[in-house]
This record gives structure tokens, C-alpha cells and sequence, in this order.
């Protein structure tokens, strides 16, 4: 037992390691300082300056050390004593346990900024001493080892029903908030109670795994205090402890100048854009004008500005975030700038063509466009894509970097009144004359209700071709009018006028020799249903 005893002595007595306060050791030591002074259990005990012949301050120490290792349990419970020596014509005290000598304490070794005399500087050395060696003896007592066996049992059941009642108390509230949504009896309304009831459930059970964890380490470090061997870790764990609440309390204290500039900041920048807020929405409505925006561009100017003074703004209170020099910060710095130079070269194309197609004002929301091979609505026009909804009742994304650099044709951009122009091609035989076809092409116009009457109907003769003559009929539609419904009511009406005046439409394509000379003889050019002119005219 005795052997035990003196190789957990050998182990834990002596350990160079950081210091706490102490009369005559410093407070923050050099390494050299380290070396000359005296720890038990941590516990700085004295820092030894004299010279003994050839014997330095770091080989007294170390002889201390190996001096301390050969005493037994019987030495460990004998109370230590100071006894006045005369060394190398020096003064000294002697302190010893059982009888055998342990420290010799020399004027040499005192410090003249600590201001004490010899016999203070000693019993000071004893006092600490004696309070290493009576916790020593005490805590190597049988019977405080199984009061110690006892505690810590005793206090795991507790943590033990804590952690548990804890859990309990989680699995409580969620069946609370679950009954509150399923008699939907809470004030706030109930596809937002789902949300922020499981939210709170989430944070509860949050709050919970942290006291448990809080109420583990201070288990921990109040059991491994219990015991010799393992009474450095619990002292380390609440100094350990100690020294994280104390940096992040002295963190938050020394932050707070930095984040109210940063609220400062923040403030002026919200204010600021409230009043550009306030004067685009007189752009928007009409009611002011500034050179360079037009109401259709305030939403993509007002989003600019916004991004534009929310930068400035971040990157003036960049420097005042708490962390801000950190190399945690630099290393998010390069990584979201190592994202974005990646991923940011085909969006920002797309980005800058939405920005063409906005302040160009090539097309709105509201406009039928042709684009490519959609045809249709414009519904949204987006930073990134522009919608399109087709006949089909389709909706097409077409990215703005695809409508940019193709062809955009704005069936509605002319329009004041809400009603775009429909134009329809027919192909018609020499055979048939052209006043006849005009007639008969204004005569379907006139027919269709989708047609606004109001403008007379336009047709043109395209070209004159092999076989045949290309006609297109434009016509003015009612506004709010489907382009594809109007089209096929016109078509409709076409072909039944045709059919009615016998007169065939060469589409599709046929090739045939005619028999004689295809002509339209002068007293069939004003067949029905079309008219000759009034003489004199």
C-alpha cells in the first residue's frame, strides 16, 4: 500500500504547469521563472532565486522533487514544521515533514519587491504546503474514498433523473403544441401554428440538450475533485471553465462599440432607402420625373439601388464586426468570393440580359411577343428568365441571355388601347381577281366577333409567286382578346367566305399546266361580293 501510495505521489505531487496567484511566485512566469519554482498539484509554492555554491535554483528544485518522492504515508500525515538554519553564512529556514528536511528557504530567495521578511516569506511557503499535504492525507483516507464512491453514485442517479425528466419535459411540450394545432385553440392562425410550433419544440428541446450537457461538465468536474488521481482534471475544467465564460463575457463587453456602429449604420442605410422608396413609387405612378427612369424600370432600378446601398453599407461595418480580422472570417471571405468568381459567370450573363431587356424596354409584362418559336403572354420578367404563356395555356422560361440575343417581336408595343394587330396569309390563283379576294378577306373580318370594327381591315398582296397570289389580311383585336382564339375564328370565317363566292385558296401548294391562259377577264374584276367604284372617283 505504501509503494501505491508513493508512485501516485511520484505522479501527481510535482508538474510544471501554468500558475495561479501566488505571494512570491509570479504571476505570469518565463519559462526560466517556471523552472525555479516549486508546484504541488498545480499550485505554485515558492520560486527559489538563491545559489548554493554550484548548485543553481533549477537543480534545487528538481532536488526538492526527488527529496519529496521518497516520503511515505506516515511522513504525508506528520504536520510540517519551519526550523531556523545557518547555510553558506546565510540565514535560513528549514521547513520538514517527520522529521526530514524538504525546502531550505534562504534571504537569497526572497524577492525585495514582495516586501517580506524571511520568516513571513516561510510561514507563507508552509501555509501553502501544509494545505497541499492535509488534502492529500485526507483524500487518501479510506473512508473518504467511499464517502467519494458514494457522492459520485449518488450524483450520477441525479444527473441521471435530470436528463430524463428533461427529455420527459421535450416529449410534453411537443404533445402540447400537437393538441394546440389539432384543436386549433392557439391566437396565432393555423398554417402558421404548424410552423412555429414545431420551431419552439425544436429551440425547447435545444435548451434542454444544453443544460444537460452544462449539468455533465459540472458532474464531471465536481467528481474528478473528489479523488487524488484525478483531482488535476477537475481543477482544470473549472478553470477551464471559468476562463471561457470570462473571455466571452470580456468579448461581448469589448464588441459592443463595434455593433452599435454597426446598427448606426444599418439605420441611416434602412432610412436612406425609404426615402428613394418614396420617390420611385412618384416615378412609378406618374407623378415626378427623373431623366433616365421611366416607370416600367423603377422595380429593376429600386432592386439596384437597394443591392448597390446594402453593399456599401456592409462592406463601411465590415471592419466593426466582432471577428472581423479573424482568420475565420478571411477564410468565409475566400470562400464565398471562390463561389462566386465559379458559379456567378453564366448567372450574371443571364442577370445583365434581364437589365438589357428592362431599361431597353423592349417588352413588358402584359406585351404578346414572338420569341424564337414561342409565341404569347409575357407574364414575368425576371433577373435570370423571362415567362411566356402560349395558347396552350403553356408556360415557357425562356432565359433572358436566349431572348437578348435573338429575335423579340411585339405584336402589342404599338398598341394604345390594350388591342394588338392579327395578320393572316391566304394564297389565291391568277384566276381569281384581286378585288374579289380583298372583298372577300374584308368580308371574314367583318364577320368575326374578336375583331375590333372600329379599325377598318388592311390587306395587302405579298408577292406574286408561280402558281398563285400571297394576300395577308391584318386586322384590330378587341383588347384583352386571345391571340390564338382570335386567329382560329378568323381562319374559320375565311374559308367559309371563300367557299361561298367558289373561289379556291391554293394552300396547300398544287402544280398543274392549265388548259388555257389563267386570266380574269375586265368585266369579272368587281365580281361579288366586291364593287366598282362610283364614276368620277
Amino acid at each position: 500500500m505504501t509503494r501505491i501510495l508513493l508512485a501516485v505521489l511520484t505522479c501527481f505531487l510535482f508538474a510544471l504547469a501554468f500558475p495561479s496567484h501566488a505571494a512570491e511566485p509570479r504571476q505570469a512566469p518565463t519559462d526560466q521563472e517556471r523552472a525555479r519554482t516549486v508546484y504541488i498539484f498545480h499550485q505554485p509554492i515558492v520560486m527559489l532565486q538563491a545559489k548554493f555554491g554550484l548548485t543553481t535554483p533549477e537543480e534545487r528544485v528538481l532536488r526538492i522533487r526527488n527529496t519529496l518522492r521518497n516520503f511515505t504515508r506516515d511522513d504525508v500525515n506528520a504536520p510540517l514544521k519551519v526550523i531556523p538554519v545557518s547555510r553558506y553564512n546565510q540565514q535560513g529556514r528549514l521547513i520538514v515533514m517527520n522529521g526530514k528536511p524538504v525546502m531550505l528557504l534562504t534571504d537569497g530567495d526572497l524577492d525585495e519587491g514582495d516586501d517580506l521578511t524571511l520568516d513571513q516569506a516561510a510561514q507563507r511557503v508552509l501555509a501553502r504546503m501544509e494545505t497541499q499535504r492535509t488534502a492529500l492525507r485526507d483524500q487518501y483516507d479510506s473512508g473518504w474514498l467511499a464517502l467519494s464512491v458514494v457522492k459520485t453514485v449518488a450524483t450520477l442517479l441525479v444527473l441521471m433523473v435530470f436528463c430524463y425528466a428533461a427529455y420527459r419535459s421535450w416529449r410534453g411540450v411537443t404533445r402540447f403544441f400537437h393538441l394546440r394545432i389539432l384543436e386549433n385553440r392557439s391566437w396565432i392562425p393555423q398554417n402558421w401554428r404548424r410552423f412555429i410550433g414545431a420551431f419552439e419544440a425544436r429551440l425547447y428541446a435545444l435548451l434542454m440538450i444544453l443544460l444537460c450537457v452544462i449539468a455533465l461538465y459540472l458532474w464531471l468536474s465536481w467528481v474528478f475533485s473528489l479523488f487524488p488521481w484525478t483531482r488535476v482534471w477537475g481543477t482544470s475544467l473549472g478553470d477551464w471553465a471559468v476562463r471561457v465564460v470570462r473571455e466571452i463575457a470580456l468579448s461581448i463587453v469589448s464588441a459592443l462599440p463595434g455593433l452599435m456602429i454597426v446598427l448606426i449604420i444599418f439605420l441611416i442605410t434602412a432610412f436612406i432607402l425609404k426615402l428613394l422608396k418614396v420617390v420611385l413609387n412618384q416615378v412609378e405612378a406618374g407623378r415626378l420625373q427623373l431623366p433616365g427612369i421611366h416607370p416600367e424600370t423603377v422595380g429593376a432600378t429600386r432592386k439596384l439601388i437597394s443591392v448597390g446601398v446594402w453593399l456599401f453599407a456592409l462592406s463601411a461595418a465590415y471592419p466593426f464586426l466582432p471577428g472581423a480580422n479573424s482568420l475565420a472570417f478571411k477564410g468565409i471571405s475566400v470562400f464565398f468570393g471562390l463561389m462566386l468568381t465559379l458559379g456567378s459567370a453564366g448567372v450574371m450573363n443571364h442577370a445583365m440580359s434581364g437589365l438589357v431587356l428592362i431599361y431597353s424596354r423592349a417588352l413588358r409584362k402584359g406585351d404578346v411577343i414572338r420569341v424564337a418559336d414561342n409565341e404569347g403572354l409575357v407574364s414575368e420578367i425576371g433577373m435570370l428568365a423571362t415567362k411566356i404563356i402560349t395558347r396552350e395555356n403553356y408556360v415557357v422560361t425562356v432565359p433572358n441571355a436566349v431572348v437578348v440575343s435573338g429575335k423579340i417581336t411585339n405584336l402589342s408595343a404599338q398598341s394604345q388601347n390594350g388591342g394588338i394587330n392579327l395578320t393572316v396569309s391566304v394564297t389565291i390563283g391568277y384566276d381569281t381577281p384581286w378585288r374579289q379576294v380583298h372583298a372577300m378577306l374584308e368580308l371574314a373580318a367583318k364577320r368575326s366577333g374578336c375583331v375590333d370594327q372600329s379599325q377598318s381591315p388592311l390587306v395587302r398582296q405579298l408577292s406574286l409567286m408561280d402558281w398563285y397570289i400571297a394576300y395577308e389580311l391584318q386586322v384590330r383585336l378587341h383588347p384583352g382578346q386571345s391571340l390564338a382564339a382570335a386567329r382560329n375564328e378568323l381562319h374559320a370565317h375565311i374559308q367559309d367566305v371563300f367557299n361561298e363566292f367558289n373561289v379556291q385558296i391554293m394552300s396547300p401548294n398544287f402544280v398543274m399546266q392549265p388548259e388555257g391562259t389563267v386570266m380574269v377577264a375586265q368585266e369579272n374584276w368587281y365580281t361579288a361580293p366586291a364593287t366598282p367604284p362610283e364614276r368620277g372617283q
